[in-house]
């Protein structure tokens, strides 16, 4: 799960792609699973998976743009950077805006899994008490 939220942006066309959408599958129903939804709760889980599942447009857009890049002039290039971060700063809007309003229909315990079971991989080690980092 610790993937997903910031994993919205995986290539699931690549090589892997089929291993990746069902790890990403099984850590929504694990997510699922342990959130203990209510029947009220479910039609915004619905809503929340469908927000936050990955786009081929998105990536096909991503893929051409790659493509593109090395032969057209810097000037162009940049613009092509550009368009493609401002798509995808609406894109992220978009999901955060579906994630915000499933958490916000949880309960305050839900919301400690949702968080723990969403957190970047590696997050406990960068957010430990400076007294808990090993001594060079």
């Amino acid at each position: 799960m610790r993937t997903l939220v910031l994993g919205c942006c995986l290539a699931l066309w690549a090589p892997g792609a089929l291993a990746a959408e069902q790890a990403v599958s099984a850590d929504l129903l694990r997510l699922h699973d342990d959130l203990h939804l209510s029947e009220a709760q479910e039609a915004g889980w619905r809503n929340y998976t469908l927000a936050i599942a990955p786009d081929p447009q998105v990536e096909a857009r991503h893929r051409a743009a790659a493509e593109l890049l090395p032969a057209v002039p810097t000037p162009r290039r940049i613009a092509l950077m550009q368009a493609t971060m401002d798509t995808d700063a609406v894109d992220f809007r978009r999901h955060a805006a579906a994630v915000i309003a499933f958490y916000g229909q949880l309960t305050p315990s839900q919301q400690r899994t949702f968080d723990l079971e969403t957190a970047p991989q590696g997050a406990s080690e960068r957010t430990a008490a400076p007294s808990s980092y090993p001594r060079p």
